[in-house]
Formats: C-alpha cells, sequence, structure tokens
C-alpha cells in the first residue's frame, strides 16, 4: 500500500472564507497544518511571529485577504505579507509557495483591486521561493458577503455580472490535493484555474441565497461601470480556457451548512 510522506504546511489566512477549508482539506488527509493569523499569534503584514510558525514547514498557501479594496492599500497589504513569507519562508526552508487568486484578473485590469491581486501574483513568482497560482472563480459565498456589505435597510445593491461560482470547500480541496500530490500537480511558476459546475448572474444567487436564510431583502441589481463592467456581465470572470471544474452547484451548496460559516471569519 502507497503511502504519502508527511508535508507539513502553513496557511495564510487559514481561518478565512477559503483558508478554513484549505487547512481542514490538509488535516483530512494526514498532514500537520499551522493557520496563519493574527488569531494564532502571526502578522503577516508585520512579519511578527512568522519565523517560528514556519520553522520545519514544507509548504506555504497564501489564502490572505485584506480588507482594503483601493488599489493602493490592497497592493500594499499583498507586497508586506508576500515578502515576509518569502524571507521567512527562505529562512526557515521552505519547499514552495502557493497562492490563491482569481480567474481572468489579467484581463480585467479595469478593476483596481484585481490590478492589486495581479500584483500579489507577481511578488510572489519575484520572490526567492518556487511560487505557483491557483485561480478560482468567485465562490458560493460571495454573494451573501455582497449582501452583508451592501445592505441598506431592507434593500441590498448586487453587481449585475456573470459568474460559475465555485464552493469554497471544493476549492480548499484541490489546494490539498495539489499540496500532498494526491491529484493535480502545479510546476513553480505555473497556473490553473478552478471553477464551479454552472454559470450564472450574481443576484439570481442573491436571491437565492435570501430564500434559504429566510431573509426579506429585496436584491437590486446594479451595473458595474466602464469597460471592465461590460467585460464582466458578458462572463469575463468565468474562465475562457482549460480548468478544473468541481464542487456543488450553487444550489446543491445553499442545501448544506456551509452557508451559515459566511460571515464567521
Amino acid at each position: 500500500m502507497l503511502s504519502i510522506a508527511l508535508v507539513r504546511v502553513a496557511v495564510a489566512g487559514g481561518t478565512g472564507t477559503v483558508g478554513r477549508h484549505i487547512t481542514q482539506a490538509c488535516r483530512d488527509a494526514g498532514h500537520e497544518v499551522t493557520a496563519l493569523s493574527r488569531r494564532t499569534g502571526t502578522d503577516l503584514t508585520t512579519g511578527e511571529g512568522l519565523d517560528k510558525a514556519l520553522d520545519g514547514v514544507d509548504v506555504v498557501i497564501d489564502a490572505s485577504n485584506g480588507a482594503a479594496l483601493s488599489e493602493g492599500k490592497a497592493t500594499a497589504f499583498f507586497d508586506a505579507v508576500t515578502r515576509n513569507l518569502q524571507r521567512s519562508g527562505q529562512s526557515a526552508g521552505v519547499k514552495r509557495l502557493l497562492i490563491i487568486s482569481i480567474v481572468n484578473i489579467d484581463k480585467l485590469t479595469g478593476n483596481p483591486y484585481y490590478r492589486a491581486k495581479l500584483a500579489h501574483e507577481r511578488f510572489a513568482l519575484e520572490g526567492p521561493l518556487p511560487a505557483s497560482i491557483i485561480r478560482a472563480t468567485q465562490f458560493h459565498e460571495f454573494p451573501v458577503q455582497i449582501m452583508q456589505r451592501s445592505k441598506v435597510g431592507p434593500v441590498a445593491l448586487v453587481p449585475d455580472f456573470r459568474v460559475q461560482t465555485v464552493a469554497a470547500r471544493a476549492v480548499g480541496e484541490v489546494v490539498a490535493e495539489i499540496v500532498v500530490g494526491a491529484g493535480e500537480t502545479l510546476a513553480p511558476g505555473s497556473t490553473i484555474d478552478v471553477a464551479g459546475p454552472e454559470v450564472s448572474y450574481m443576484p439570481e444567487l442573491a436571491r437565492k441565497a435570501c430564500r434559504r436564510l429566510g431573509w426579506s431583502t429585496k436584491v437590486v441589481p446594479v451595473p458595474v461601470p466602464g469597460r471592465t463592467g461590460r467585460s464582466m456581465r458578458r462572463g469575463g470572470l468565468t474562465p475562457d480556457g482549460p480548468a478544473r471544474i468541481v464542487g456543488p452547484t450553487f444550489d446543491d451548496w445553499l442545501g448544506g451548512e456551509d452557508v451559515f460559516l459566511v460571515g464567521a471569519d
């Protein structure tokens, strides 16, 4: 019987939307996992606690996500986090770095946050650790997160664009497979796209989530302006090339318990 060697994994943002699922999937595979966050005594932006946390770690997965949406602040966050992970990781003998990113951000450069995420990828690939990129479509969790941020009284403003959402849990399982060598392989410097099984529109998903959660919220679709908005409405956020299609449909995901974890970060 073949056995997979123990892999020591550290997950930056390991208590977040996808990070918690990456952490659990790697643990379920029998590997040692450390979730890097302020809750666990590590500050990714200053580097405090990183040297100790990465001691003996084989693979670092960066699923971190700053609160800022502006390009300048988001870029500064990703720059600081990536530099600290690369520096401490190299010192600790980490073998590889995986970055969680977003499908097609290199083609939607009109969005300031996507430009920051693209810079995040570049920072990782330019560092001393061998790095690879896992780009996912928007998570099934995203419609609820949007409504939590945009809800004003009984109304939630939801951007009107086409999506191919994927369960964060399914992305976590794909990442774990890559980390432990049980499935998809990902060479240094390469990128893989991961998406869910169905194409839909964000306001439609938001309305379904409201019904599931028992909310009386009225979902008001709002067009995203400019060239980027037009591209997103035509499917610019869905894969336009080979992609790993995984996980439950949005409707099946709504029938489970993960929907109640949204906002629990």
